[in-house]
């Protein structure tokens, strides 16, 4: 039999995380297997894999070391499959996976959101599906160059095939955590990420959108709601940033002057970083509201609550397309309602 170290790990969605987190397992020396979309894929066949970060780590995969696919080739037995494809084509994704992989094959979903490990373990269920998550922005720079702009741990529900990949990340400077229960750092990294929109509608990089106290009350609104929605639910988000989420929209709400000097480690991110959901808006592609505020949306049914202002802030992203232009703070607040 073939030795299970020198299969390949599969990224399924080579896109800025499934290129990050490839590349830096295929810095560690593991083999990787990139399959994404004709554009990235072409890109990098050009440019090859540069990886860096906000710690000064700056590295060159050259072109002809990458296995590039456009599919997932017949006969193929990974290791591992990173699943990092966006929220919408997760299902479409895990099929894929299910007619092409040996059945029990492990697969980490390293996406954004709550369900995605969920959605996936239903349309492949001969597959052995994993949380994950990514509390850190990476950031398409160049064609071929992605760049993790801020700090934190990668995390993941406990495994069989993951305790390898810890010392593999850690090589690269990344740190990988794994946990029995993943839910509660999700909820915590959900909150973060409600950031997402306003950066994106902001249309400035995430360091100067955060130093302006009138998008960080709109980030402070988004987050009230959804931690008075926990509360009632008797969810207890896990503390992802250097903040506690209960104290995260005082922060945020305080003075730029005393936000600055209360939240270093929150700002440190450099000035290249900024959503994802910002690039989607610049290139026409169908953004993940739905998997962030639309899941507050989601939990506020579940408790038979609304919540205005996340649905708010889905209605105004999947309006972009007709008004392309950023919004200030004072415009974005009024658009919410919070003024």
């Amino acid at each position: 039999m073939a030795d299970p170290a020198q299969a390949p790990v599969l990224v399924m969605g080579a896109g800025a995380i499934g290129c990050f987190l490839g590349g830096s397992l295929q810095r560690a020396g593991w083999p990787v297997l990139y399959v994404g979309r004709p554009r990235v894929l072409d890109e990098l066949a050009t440019h090859g894999l540069r990886l860096s970060d906000l710690d000064g780590r700056d590295a060159r995969i050259p072109a002809a070391e990458l296995q590039l696919a456009s599919s997932i080739p017949p006969g193929l037995r990974p290791r591992l499959t990173l699943l990092c494809v966006k929220t919408g084509g997760t299902v479409a994704a895990a099929q894929a996976l299910q007619s092409a992989l040996p059945a029990d094959s492990p697969v980490l979903s390293m996406q954004n959101g709550l369900g995605n490990a969920e959605r996936a373990q239903e349309a492949a269920p001969a597959l052995r599906l994993r949380a994950g998550m990514v509390p850190f922005n990476v950031a398409a720079l160049a064609p071929g160059h992605y760049h993790r702009g801020s700090a934190g741990a990668l995390a993941a529900a406990r495994d069989d095939a993951l305790p390898p990949l810890v010392g593999a990340f850690a090589s690269q400077g990344l740190t990988l955590q794994l946990h029995a229960d993943l839910r509660p750092l999700q909820w915590g990294k959900l909150l973060l990420n409600l950031n997402n929109p306003v950066n994106a509608l902001s249309g400035r990089p995430l360091k100067a959108q955060l130093l302006e106290r009138g998008y960080r009350r709109c980030l402070a609104a988004l987050q009230d709601e959804a931690l008075g929605l926990l509360r009632a639910a008797g969810l207890a988000p896990a503390k992802v940033a250097a903040v506690a989420p209960a104290r995260l929209p005082a922060l945020l709400r305080l003075p730029s002057p005393l936000f600055r000097l209360l939240a270093t480690r929150m700002l440190r991110i450099d000035a290249k970083a900024r959503s994802s959901m910002a690039d989607d808006l610049a290139l026409g592609r169908a953004t993940e509201i739905d998997a962030l505020c639309g899941e507050v949306v989601r939990l506020a049914h579940q408790l038979g609550r609304r919540a205005p202002l996340n649905q708010r802030m889905c209605e105004l992203v999947r309006a972009w397309p007709e008004r392309p232009l950023p919004y200030a703070p004072r415009e974005l607040e009024e658009a919410l309602g919070i003024l």
